[in-house]
């Protein structure tokens, strides 16, 4: 039977949650090593989906204007052909046609990243290996392309890069910002895109994961009603601020700052496991 979660890990769990979900250092990753770390447990893999949902929320608050817009352009479009060249219109479809390689994969291998692929020298490498790809993407990258420019090749490639942060310590933001940036995109234009591609499929795994949350079947610490609440709050809260945050940031930064972060953070969590101070699983 699983661990009953207190009231102080969840706090501090909900708060990692929300700093960390929009930046490209995997929110997953860090939630894995804090409550590892800190409290010697793992948090689990139905908590993070749940808490997931205050952030998500927080997107769908930060960017209420543009999805409200592009839900009515898809709409119209549908029984409009004249209103099909519409960029809003095409949006609606590239989220779509980007979030069904992820509902796929996440629903065929949803026993092994609720396990196996929680391994901590799983998330430390996978911190330092795509410290490198963000590394390479910003390098190589042309960013010539506004959002205007999007296609949907650029939507299904974006797609399939999220499918990669199934895997705690990809980053889900990492992963699509940098396919985005390997496409010619902008940096404001890949971040831009990943925020609203990450709704559809984060929320339903939210959704599908509170049964589980509440009685979780596998690993993890088992959170009370209550204090998956205040999680999620928290992680609303801390979401809203850090999405205003890197928006900002990317107009006249590259990812490149979170590279360094990355593969120290990588580093030092091999450390721990190899002097035995932390258990990998």
């Amino acid at each position: 039977m699983a661990d009953s979660m207190s009231w102080l890990q969840a706090v501090v769990l909900g708060a990692v949650q929300g700093l960390t979900e929009f930046l490209p250092i995997s929110s997953s990753g860090h939630l894995r090593i804090v409550s590892e770390v800190f409290f010697g447990d793992d948090a689990g893999a139905s908590f993070t989906a749940v808490t997931q949902l205050g952030t998500e929320a927080a997107v769908l608050l930060f960017f209420a204007k543009d999805i409200v817009r592009i839900v009515r352009a898809w709409f119209r479009g549908l029984f409009d052909a004249a209103h099909r060249g519409d960029l809003d219109y095409r949006m609606g479809w590239y989220v779509i046609f980007a979030t069904i390689p992820i509902g796929v994969i996440g629903f065929v291998f949803k026993d092994a990243i609720r396990t196996g692929a929680r391994n901590l020298w799983i998330v430390a490498t996978m911190l330092i290996v795509f410290a490198l790809v963000i590394m390479i993407a910003e390098k190589v990258g042309r960013q010539r392309r506004p959002i205007e420019k999007l296609t949907t090749r650029d939507g299904l490639v974006m797609g399939l890069a999220q499918c990669l942060a199934l895997i705690p310590g990809v980053s889900r933001s990492g992963a699509t910002s940098s396919a985005g940036l390997f496409l010619g995109l902008t940096r404001p234009a890949a971040v831009r895109f990943s925020f609203l591609l990450a709704i559809p499929a984060v929320t339903a795994s939210g959704l599908f994961s509170l049964p589980d949350a509440f009685a979780p079947s596998g690993e993890g610490l088992q959170a009370s009603g209550p204090q998956l609440l205040v999680a999620t709050l928290v992680a609303f809260g801390l979401g809203y601020a850090s999405i205003a945050w890197l928006l900002r940031f990317v107009e006249n930064h590259s990812l490149n700052w979170f590279v360094g972060y990355r593969i120290v953070l990588g580093l030092a969590v091999m450390a721990l496991l190899a002097t035995g101070t932390i258990a990998a699983t």
